[in-house]
């Protein structure tokens, strides 16, 4: 097996998912304490191999209906080019790395991560054919992971990064599972059980609804009388900015371009996700740690 088999069987490109982990240290201004960010990576690491993990389970339950997937059939497992016996072994030697390391780390975050395996094993086993009922156990997986990062580093979450990081993983999957109505409406295959209990009226309307909520949670975020404490600044509302453009970005990519079917490929290759990212992260560092204003 060489690497590029490898890193496509543990879908090595889906670990920047786990960077949720390092949100709380950012929001809690401590993002350069060493022995803190040192703790996270390691929390990084564990999330990454256990979702390894789930993907190569995932991938093996789902090797018949992959094969039919224009992209997914390219996988090692459905491809052929990694037998299920070889891909549950290496899974299952993840999984045991990932909860061995995390106890080493901290208690409460593996017992974090366990609820996030439980998920998300519970997701491909059967709850993933459950309309709604699947999106919400996705966003629920992105704020297990924003709370591990938490309790790892040592660090409160705050309930409006808890309601953010929700609402935007929602907005994400919503905008993923419009792309799988579009496949399914040009090749006619179903290419996920729950998809006709979907189309694209709803899509939109919900994507319309969550848009709008994540701009005003995010800035009353910003204004809270608790977060302007915290970083001695009332002007964290300025960052809105770089949000609001990289939500009207993500619309756009979803109902104009008709590519929201990988958010991670999307934040790997948007070059304006690009720009607005770095200068929300940019802006907010400035306001948070290099000076006050």
């Amino acid at each position: 097996m060489n690497v590029k088999t490898l890193f496509g069987l543990l879908r090595v490109h889906q670990w920047i998912k786990n960077l949720f982990l390092f949100i709380p240290l950012f929001f809690a201004g401590q993002f350069f304490n060493l022995d803190k960010l040192v703790d996270v990576s390691i929390g990084f690491i564990c999330f990454s191999l256990a979702a390894s993990f789930i993907y190569i389970l995932n991938d093996i339950r789902d090797i018949e209906q992959d094969k039919l997937h224009p992209e997914k059939k390219y996988r090692p497992i459905p491809a052929g080019k990694v037998s299920v016996g070889v891909a549950l072994s290496i899974g299952i030697i993840l999984l045991i790395a990932s909860v061995v390391i995390a106890w080493r780390l901290n208690e409460l975050f593996t017992y974090i991560l366990i609820s996030y395996i439980i998920l998300n094993l519970s997701y491909s086993l059967g709850l993933k054919k459950i309309s709604i009922l699947d999106l919400i156990i996705v966003a629920t997986g992105f704020v297990l992971r924003v709370l591990a990062g938490g309790f790892v580093a040592e660090v409160p979450v705050s309930h409006w990064l808890i309601v953010m990081i929700y609402l935007l993983a929602l907005f994400l999957v919503l905008a993923k599972r419009r792309d799988d109505i579009l496949e399914y409406q040009q090749s006619g295959v179903m290419l996920r059980k729950n998809i006709q209990n979907y189309n694209l009226e709803f899509i939109h309307s919900i994507l319309t609804l969550l848009s709008a909520v994540i701009t005003v949670s995010y800035i009353m975020y910003t204004i809270s009388d608790d977060v302007s404490e915290q970083f001695d600044t009332n002007y964290l509302y300025l960052t809105s900015v770089f949000v609001i453009a990289g939500i009207m970005r993500y619309i756009q990519i979803t109902m104009v371009e008709n590519k929201s079917g990988s958010p991670t490929r999307v934040l790997y290759t948007d070059r304006f996700l690009h720009i607005t990212l770095a200068g929300w992260i940019v802006s907010f560092f400035l306001i948070i740690y290099a000076f006050k204003i």
